[in-house]
C-alpha cells in the first residue's frame, strides 16, 4: 500500500537549491535509508515529508489516514515534564488515558480526601485495565531502559542533550505510526543499544525512513537505499551492501556518459573556433547544442581523494599515563587507570554513555586535569584532537579563508604542494561552496570542515571523539582513506562498529568492571568475549554446585606467569593475527574488484571465510593466554 507520494519536489535554502523535481514513493513495509553528502538536503527532505517545511514547488501526498511520527536531530522537549510523561505524550486513546491517570494521581496526592478525584482515578484504572493500556507504560519503560534511561521521573531539564535525544527516540518508537521518520537515531546511544534498536526496527510493522551514517545499521535494517545526489532522489533496492554494488555500476555508466560528453564537446568547440558562421538554422542549432552540452554534467568524478599527507617523525616514546583517576561529585568515572600508547597503536575506546571516555581523552590531551596520576608525552608527538565541540570555527569567515589561515600550504608524501582550495575539495567542498560563510553551513558541513582543520596540521598522534556523528558516508570514506595512509597513532572514541572494525586493532572498554581492558577487534569478537566473561562470573546455583578441587590444584582464575613455551606461542599468535588481518583486507579488496567473475568470487569468498575462522581462533587463544597474566 502506498503511504506517501512525492512528485516533482523542489526546495531552495536561500539561493542554494537542495531539491529539483525530485520524485519518491514510500510504501507500507519499506525500510528506507536516506544517504547523501552533508548539506545536500537530507534533513530538509525529512522535514518536508513530516510537514515541518513547505516546498517551493511540487507535491507531497499523504494517502488516507496515514500517521507520521518524526524524530528530528535536535528534538525540542517540554523541560518541565518528566521522562515518562514525555514518552507517553501522544494523541492515541490509550496514551491519553495514561496521561489522565498520571495527572489525577498527582492531584490526589495533594488532596487525598477528595472523593471526586478518588472516583475519577478508580474509573481511569478500570478503563486502563479493560483497554490493556498498562502495557504501553511497561513498553515505554522497557524501551527507555534499553536506551540507557532508568530514572523515569527525572525532569527533562535535568538531562544532558544526549539523554534528551534518547528520550525523544523512545517517544518516537512507542507512538503508533504508519511511517516512522528518524534523523540520526544512532547518535548518542552506545553499541549495545544500537544492536537492540536494529532488531526492534526490523520487527516493527509499518514503514521506516531514516538518515544514518552507521553502515552496519544500514546493512542490517533497511531494504531500500535512497541517495540524495545532485538534488535528485536515486533509488537502490536492497541494503547498504547491495547499494555499494549498484552505485558503483551507476557511477561507471555516468562516468562513461561524461567522457562521451567531453569528447563531443571538444569536437564541437573546435568547430566553433574555426569560425563557423551562425547564418543558417543548422549552424544556430549546433551552437545551441554546444551550450546545452556545457551545462550537462553526468558525473563529477574524483570526489573522494586519499589524503596522503607528509607525516611527521614519531619517536619510540609516545604516551604513558599512570594511576589516572577522575571523579565528578559522588560519581567516580575511573580510578587507578594506566594507559600506554606505543608507535603504530590504533585503539578504539568503547563503553556506555557517561562512563568517562571523552573525559579520559581530555585528560590525555591536557584539556582537564586528573584527580590523581600523571601523563607523559614523547618529545616528537604532535597531537591532533577532533573533539565533539568544533569550538575553533569562526562563523564570520568564509570556508576558504578559514583553511588558508590555518594552513595555506601543505605537502603530500610524494612532496607535492597542495593549496587550501584543493584540500577543501578533498573533503568535498566544491569551489563555489568554499566561498560560503561558516555560519551558514549545516551541522554536518561544519563537522566536515573541523575534521579537515584537524588533519591538515599533520599530526602524528590522532584523537577522534565520535567522528561518525554528523559526518556523511562520503566524508567517512575520505577519512578512512586518510587513516589507511596514516603512519602515526590513532585513538578513537566511537559506538560505530563499522568504523572501529575498519580502522583500529584493539578495543579498550570503559564498561563497568573492565575499564581499561583491551580486546582484539572486530567488535563481534569483543561481544562474544564479554558474553563468555559474563557467563563465567554468574553465581553458581544449588542445582549445579561448584566442583571440588584438590588442594594441590590451582584455582582456574588465579594469575600465574606464562611458561617459556606459552610466551613463545603468544608472540607467534600476535604475528599470525597481524598476517591474517592483512590477508583478510587483501581478499576483501580483491572481492570488491572481481566484477562479474562469479567463479573467482566464490573462490575468494571461501578463502575469506577460512581466514576469518583462523583469525577468530588465534584471537581467542591469544586472549586466553593474556588473561592468565592478568
Amino acid at each position: 500500500m502506498n503511504l506517501v507520494t512525492i512528485e516533482n519536489l523542489s526546495f531552495h535554502y536561500g539561493e542554494r537549491p537542495l531539491l529539483e523535481n525530485a520524485n519518491l514513493l514510500i510504501n507500507d513495509g519499506d525500510r528506507i535509508g536516506l544517504i547523501g553528502r552533508n548539506g545536500s538536503g537530507k534533513t530538509t527532505l525529512l522535514r518536508l515529508i513530516a510537514g515541518e517545511e513547505t516546498a517551493v514547488s511540487g507535491q507531497i501526498t499523504i494517502h488516507g489516514h496515514v500517521h507520521i511520527q518524526y524524530l528530528p536531530q535536535q528534538p525540542r522537549l517540554n523541560p518541565n515534564l518528566t521522562v515518562l510523561q514525555t514518552v507517553l505524550q501522544s494523541d492515541a486513546p490509550h496514551f491519553q488515558l495514561l496521561q489522565q491517570y498520571e495527572q489525577t494521581s498527582r492531584q490526589l496526592q495533594t488532596n487525598p480526601t477528595d472523593h471526586q478525584l478518588q472516583a475519577k482515578l478508580a474509573e481511569l484504572t478500570n478503563q486502563l485495565d479493560h483497554t490493556g493500556a498498562w502495557a504501553a507504560e511497561a513498553e515505554a519503560k522497557a524501551i527507555l531502559t534499553r536506551l540507557g534511561i532508568t530514572n523515569f521521573s527525572a525532569p527533562i531539564h535535568t538531562l544532558s542533550g544526549g539523554q534528551q535525544k534518547r528520550v525523544a527516540l523512545a517517544q518516537a518508537l512507542i507512538a503508533p505510526a504508519n511511517l516512522l521518520i528518524l534523523d540520526e537515531p544512532t547518535n548518542h546511544i552506545d553499541a549495545d543499544a544500537i544492536a537492540w534498536l536494529e532488531e526492534y526496527l526490523r520487527q516493527r510493522p509499518g514503514a521506516l525512513l531514516m538518515v544514518t551514517h552507521d553502515r552496519y545499521f544500514l546493512d542490517r535494517v533497511v531494504n531500500r537505499i535512497i541517495e540524495l545526489d545532485r538534488r535528485q532522489l536515486v533509488n537502490y533496492p536492497g541494503n547498504y551492501e547491495k547499494y555499494l554494488e549498484l552505485s558503483a555500476k551507476r557511477h561507471t555508466q555516468l562516468a562513461a556518459a561524461e567522457a562521451k560528453r567531453q569528447a563531443i564537446l571538444r569536437r564541437e568547440l573546435e568547430w566553433l573556433r574555426r569560425g563557423a558562421k551562425a547564418r543558417t538554422t543548422k549552424q544556430k542549432a549546433r551552437k545551441q547544442r554546444i551550450t546545452e552540452l556545457q551545462q550537462i554534467q553526468y558525473d563529477r568524478g574524483g570526489q573522494q581523494v586519499a589524503m596522503a599527507l607528509a607525516s611527521r617523525r614519531l619517536g619510540k616514546q609516545v604516551l604513558e599515563a599512570q594511576n589516572l583517576s577522575k571523579r565528578y561529585g559522588d560519581s567516580t568515572l575511573f580510578a587507578n587507570l594506566d594507559f600506554t600508547l606505543n608507535p603504530g597503536d590504533r585503539i578504539g575506546i568503547i563503553g556506555p554513555n557517561g562512563s568517562g571516555k571523552t573525559t579520559f581523552l581530555d585528560i590525555l590531551a591536557g584539556k582537564i586535569q586528573p584527580d590523581t596520576g600523571t601523563v607523559r608525552w614523547g618529545e616528537t608527538v604532535h597531537l591532533g584532537y577532533y573533539d565533539q565541540h568544533s569550538a575553533d570555527l569562526r562563523e564570520d569567515m568564509r570556508v576558504i579563508d578559514y583553511i588558508q589561515a590555518e594552513a595555506p600550504l601543505i605537502y603530500t608524501n610524494d612532496g607535492r604542494r597542495v593549496e587550501a582550495a584543493q584540500m577543501l575539495e578533498w573533503f568535498l567542498f566544491t569551489r563555489p561552496e568554499q566561498q560560503t560563510y561558516i555560519g551558514s553551513l549545516s551541522g554536518g558541513e561544519r563537522r566536515r570542515l573541523y575534521m579537515l582543520r584537524t588533519l591538515i596540521h599533520q599530526p602524528n598522534v590522532l584523537f577522534l571523539d565520535e567522528p561518525t556523528n554528523d559526518l556523511d558516508i562520503q566524508t567517512l570514506a575520505v577519512l578512512e582513506e586518510f587513516l589507511d595512509q596514516f603512519q602515526g597513532c590513532l585513538v578513537v572514541v566511537s559506538h560505530d562498529r563499522y568504523f572501529l572494525d575498519r580502522n583500529v586493532d584493539f578495543l579498550m572498554s570503559f564498561e563497568e568492571g573492565i575499564i581499561g581492558t583491551r580486546f582484539p577487534t572486530p567488535y563481534e569478537t569483543y561481544r562474544q568475549i564479554r558474553e563468555q566473561m559474563s557467563k563465567s562470573t554468574l553465581p553458581k546455583t544449588a542445582e549445579s554446585p561448584a566442583p571440588t578441587r584438590s588442594p594441590k590444584q590451582p584455582s582456574p582464575t588465579s594469575p600465574r606467569k606464562l611458561t617459556w613455551r606459552e610466551q613463545q606461542e603468544m608472540t607467534r599468535l600476535e604475528a599470525e593475527i597481524e598476517t591474517l588481518t592483512a590477508q583478510i583486507s587483501q581478499l576483501e579488496a580483491e572481492i570488491n574488484t572481481c566484477g562479474d567473475d562469479y567463479r573467482r568470487l566464490q573462490t575468494l569468498s571461501d578463502e575469506l571465510a577460512k581466514h576469518r575462522t583462523a583469525l577468530e581462533t588465534a584471537e581467542m587463544r591469544w586472549l586466553e593466554l593474556a588473561e592468565r597474566t592478568s
